[in-house]
């Protein structure tokens, strides 16, 4: 691909790094940002300087964050003892959108997945024992993706919870097999929270 200018290769390269962006979709956002009006630009620029500069992990959950502690953990109307395990903010998001869930949320930051490199030690799992220990939880549930990934962290946290005697559970399965949490429809995922049951009995299912 040539380019007539140095600075339209610089920010086509740049863009084309975003996750399903390649070099044909930068150059048409490239385009269209040029031909909008500066102040346009400016306001996306500051928006992700912003980003990077200001945004935080919760304490608590680790939930992407302004402050500190997320709004979530931070509000006096959630039942801080029934705890939500989830990969990513993607899923905390989800699961806020159905409106059936009022209790706080844990985030891993991933799933375990030998193929990828990542094993339990590059999740935010010891912070959840930790959270078990020191706090009243009780329940925690399991609300990962239904692949065989998550499955495996599932059970993996599973056997660390069990002798610290907390209730465990599932959401149940009326996520397709395979399927993302984020991409489940909100009836879906609200109905699979309500219903969820023991983690123990998912077990024997499978």
């Amino acid at each position: 691909m040539d380019f007539s200018s140095k600075l339209l290769e610089n920010a086509v390269q740049e863009i084309s790094q975003l996750p399903g962006i390649g070099k044909r979709t930068a150059l048409r956002l490239a385009l269209h940002l040029l031909k909008q009006p500066l102040q346009q630009s400016q306001a996306i620029s500051k928006a992700i300087t912003e980003l990077r500069e200001g945004v935080v992990f919760c304490s608590t959950c680790h939930n992407l964050s302004d402050t500190e502690l997320c709004e979530i953990c931070a509000s006096q109307k959630r039942n801080k003892s029934l705890v939500c395990v989830v990969e990513d903010i993607r899923d905390v998001m989800a699961i806020e959108n159905t409106g059936q869930f009022n209790g706080v949320y844990h985030v891993l930051g991933g799933i375990i997945s030998p193929m990828d490199g990542i094993g339990p030690q590059d999740l935010t799992i010891q912070s959840l024992l930790d959270k078990v220990k020191r706090e009243e939880i009780s329940e925690i549930i399991f609300a990962l993706s239904a692949t065989m990934e998550a499955d495996t962290t599932n059970f993996y946290i599973y056997k660390l919870l069990t002798p610290l005697g907390v209730k465990t559970s599932t959401i149940a399965r009326g996520i397709p097999v395979g399927d993302d949490l984020e991409f489940t429809d909100e009836v879906t995922l609200g109905r699979s929270i309500l219903a969820r049951v023991p983690f123990e009995t998912s077990i024997s299912k499978s």
